[in-house]
């Protein structure tokens, strides 16, 4: 049949995002329902690099106009992973969705596909969607908003079922294939035979749409795939593991905020250490804090020397 499917647990790379936010000492844990909705976009964002195999970051983007300011979850060809949110005010331990992000009908998602191998002047690709309906209906699943965004975006039905708590970010998706075009279905049904490849798609769609939440989360791969599809014929690819799989891996380095800190440039770096004391940041993603004193932020708008024997050197 045209459709295809995509299952992933994160475990140990989500586990490692929550607790270095929690071990963050500037901001603490995050609130349960951010928790929830960041896994969410964790298990999803995985789930959409997995299935469209993109050469470059794959960058969901959520934010609103509600205490929950904004959510990134940012996923290499690799599948390594990061993600963070940025609260502006306290979340409720019940918020929705709605609540958090999307009070007075402002909030958006975005999608960016950031090729590895971009030309000079190429820009990323950037879709953004509502988190509204087309009546402007607030959607209350992340779910909702990502099914609406893939067939604007693709143009192909799709079925998302995610689910995150403290130890579990998991997510299914099931698309229906174009029936024409390379790589398809096109050409295998025995002459004259008739196939309802509609029907195929809302009988796997409602299959899928039967799992639960507490199933997702607590269940193997290989059980929630044989509780929902016993009766469908199946193709099953080697899952991705260990080394080859979803894990957490964050691009910031001393060397990184170093250049940070010389595009604020030299005066506004002395201005901190003159009311800190010290420069301190942090890093959203892993809370990595950085600190640099005096003497290490002098070093980084000290002129560099030219190297002996070139020239214009001085000996």
């Amino acid at each position: 049949m045209p459709v295809r499917g995509v299952l992933v647990r994160l475990t140990d790379a989500w586990q490692d995002i929550l607790a270095r936010r929690a071990g963050n000492t500037q901001t603490g844990a995050y609130p349960t329902p951010v928790r929830q909705l960041l896994g969410e976009m964790a298990a999803a964002s995985v789930l959409m690099q997995a299935n469209i195999k993109f050469n470059g970051a794959l960058i969901l983007q959520i934010s609103g106009d509600g205490p929950f300011k904004l959510g990134v979850v940012e996923v290499q060809p690799d599948l390594s992973l990061r993600a963070t949110a940025s609260l502006v005010a306290e979340v409720p331990e019940d918020a929705r969705l709605s609540d958090m992000l999307n009070q007075h009908g402002q909030g958006r998602c975005a999608i960016t596909l950031d090729p590895k191998d971009r030309l000079p002047g190429q820009q990323p690709y950037q879709g953004v969607v509502p988190l509204s309906d087309a009546q402007g209906q607030p959607l209350a699943q992340l779910s909702d908003i990502l099914e609406r965004y893939m067939l604007q975006s693709e143009q192909l039905d799709t079925v998302l079922v995610l689910a995150a708590d403290d130890q579990v970010a998991a997510g299914l998706l099931i698309q229906r294939l174009p029936v024409q075009g390379q790589a398809n279905l096109a050409g295998q049904a025995s002459a004259g035979e008739v196939v309802d490849h509609d029907e195929d798609f809302r009988r796997i769609g409602l299959l899928a749409h039967s799992l639960k939440r507490e199933e997702l989360l607590g269940l193997d791969a290989a059980t929630v795939l044989h509780r929902l599809f016993w009766e469908e014929p199946l193709a099953r690819f080697e899952p991705l593991q260990g080394d080859q799989g979803p894990r957490f891996a964050c691009r910031c380095n001393r060397e990184r905020v170093s250049n940070m800190l010389r595009g604020l440039g030299q005066d506004e770096a002395e201005a901190i250490l003159a009311e800190q004391g010290q420069i301190e940041i942090g890093c959203d993603f892993c809370g990595a804090q950085y600190r640099f004193d005096a003497v290490d932020a002098a070093g980084l708008f000290k002129p560099v020397a030219p190297n002996a024997g070139e020239p214009g050197a001085r000996h």
